[in-house]
């Protein structure tokens, strides 16, 4: 237990409005969207500064309190989440949540570390500039959250994982002391990038508190297609094609088996087949320009890929609402597979042009252990990410199902290594991934992740038991 007068530094130094003990208010702390990871926490730490941020970070180095630091609690790893001693406190940055400076002529964005995305993103519209990390979250993750497990989302393919996105970051170290690296320079060759060793460390080296951010020129024209393909195979080969006759112009490239959509026909309200016919397989195709005059009329761009065999069937969204029901399709699979009953999810990468072997073999290799096994396969094929979700058979048991977890999490990262891939694309590793991580990731780095671990956080305070 935390002894009550840490608890009482701790409440002085946030003031009233900065810590709530509350049970109501603390058990959404608790665990992780899912249902899968919960925990036990005495309070809830809101500070409102990074001097506060900094103060409470030396108390808890100086009484060896464990720190959970948490943005919008929207991860799907269990990494914001305490254990289920009652000994760590949760280090919540929702009210630092200001937009600090805005360059538009620098193409950069400053922002505390609880700034919502969606709030980002908003900020950067009105000045006329694009911050393209997007994802289904967007409305309640915050961008703390999003660094710290490397966030990737729909616009990877064109614009990079949130680590592209970064020029400089505040953070606070596990010794209490203030690392200020709020640069917005694009040019920096004056020694280690530090910024690196905190994006994607889920908080186990210090806790991001602020970030500048790179701006992109607003797209001035976006075309957004719904095609129907033969398989992964011819996704891969319509990307290319894409890419080819746009000048890159490709934004964001998604794939989705038809089993997906008619989960979320089923099951998400307000949802309708974007075509009269069924195909197997559909990809979502997001096309931007920031020049007007740019694209090309949809049917040229698919004429050439209706020729080669490569697109079945296609509609293109005329209207911002059009665009935003097709993209609500492939954003509600997750919520509609959760109607479908149990499933074991896996955040996997391999190389683009790999993918149609990949998921070929590794639907192969769990449908050969269980028979009538759905294998629910979607997601970000343009920059060689998929969500390979293992849906119950139709009538099983749930619960035996997810004991099975283990089990089908080697089947899947076994054949992901085959092609030199990753067992964590965009999700983080956090509890659920890390002894996968000890089997996965060479000798070799795990002792370099030890090392810095070992080098930053010797106390072992900074959100222990993630990743390492």
């Amino acid at each position: 237990m935390i002894p009550d007068s840490v608890l009482e530094r701790l409440r002085e130094v946030v003031g009233p409005k900065g810590w709530t003990s509350d049970a109501d208010t603390l058990a959404p702390h608790l665990k992780e969207w899912r249902g899968i990871y919960t925990g036990t926490s005495p309070i809830l730490l809101l500070p409102a500064s990074t001097a506060e941020v900094a103060e409470i970070v030396c108390i808890c180095a100086e009484t060896g309190t464990p720190i959970v630091p948490q943005g919008g609690n929207t991860g799907m790893c269990g990494g914001a989440v305490p254990d289920g001693s009652g000994d760590q406190v949760i280090l919540s940055l929702s009210r630092m949540n200001k937009v600090r400076a805005l360059d538009p002529l620098n193409y950069t964005i400053a922002v505390d570390a609880g700034c919502i995305l969606a709030d980002i993103q908003a900020a950067a519209e009105e000045a006329g500039r694009l911050f393209p990390l997007s994802l289904a979250a967007e409305g309640s993750c915050q961008i703390g959250g999003n660094l710290s497990t490397n966030a990737g989302g729909v616009n990877v393919l064109k614009y990079g994982t949130a680590r592209e996105l970064v020029l400089g970051l505040e953070v606070v170290l596990p010794d209490g002391r203030i690392w200020d690296g709020m640069t917005g320079l694009r040019k920096d060759t004056a020694g280690y990038d530090l910024k690196q060793m905190f994006i994607g460390a889920e908080g186990t080296l210090g806790v991001i508190t602020g970030a500048v951010l790179k701006l992109f020129p607003l797209p001035k024209s976006r075309q957004t297609l719904f095609v129907a393909i033969n398989d992964p195979g011819a996704a891969v080969a319509l990307l290319a094609d894409l890419r080819d006759r746009t000048g890159d112009r490709v934004a964001a490239f998604e794939i989705i088996p038809r089993d997906a959509l008619d989960m979320v026909l089923t099951h998400i309200p307000g949802t309708s087949d974007p075509l009269a016919k069924r195909y197997g397989w559909y990809a979502l195709v997001e096309i931007a320009s920031p020049d007007p005059e740019i694209p090309q009329d949809a049917g040229d761009l698919l004429e050439a890929a209706f020729e080669k065999g490569l697109v079945l069937d296609a509609a293109t969204a005329s209207s911002e609402a059009q665009r935003s029901a097709l993209w609500r399709l492939r954003e509600s699979i997750s919520e509609a597979e959760r109607a479908e009953g149990a499933s074991i999810k896996h955040d996997v990468s391999v190389p683009v042009s790999d993918m149609p072997a990949f998921m070929a073999k590794a639907r192969k290799a769990v449908e050969k252990v269980l028979p009538g096994i759905r294998v629910i396969a979607f997601g970000h094929i343009g920059d060689g990410n998929v969500h390979f979700n293992l849906c119950q058979p139709k009538g099983a048991d749930g619960q035996a199902f997810l004991k099975r977890w283990v089990e089908f999490n080697k089947i899947v990262y076994d054949v992901v290594m085959t092609f030199q891939g990753s067992i964590s694309a965009e999700h983080g590793v956090g509890q659920l991934k890390r002894e996968e991580l000890q089997h996965y990731k060479s000798a070799a780095g795990l002792d370099l992740m030890r090392a810095v671990k070992q080098a930053l956080d010797p106390k072992g305070i900074m959100n222990p038991g993630k990743v390492l």
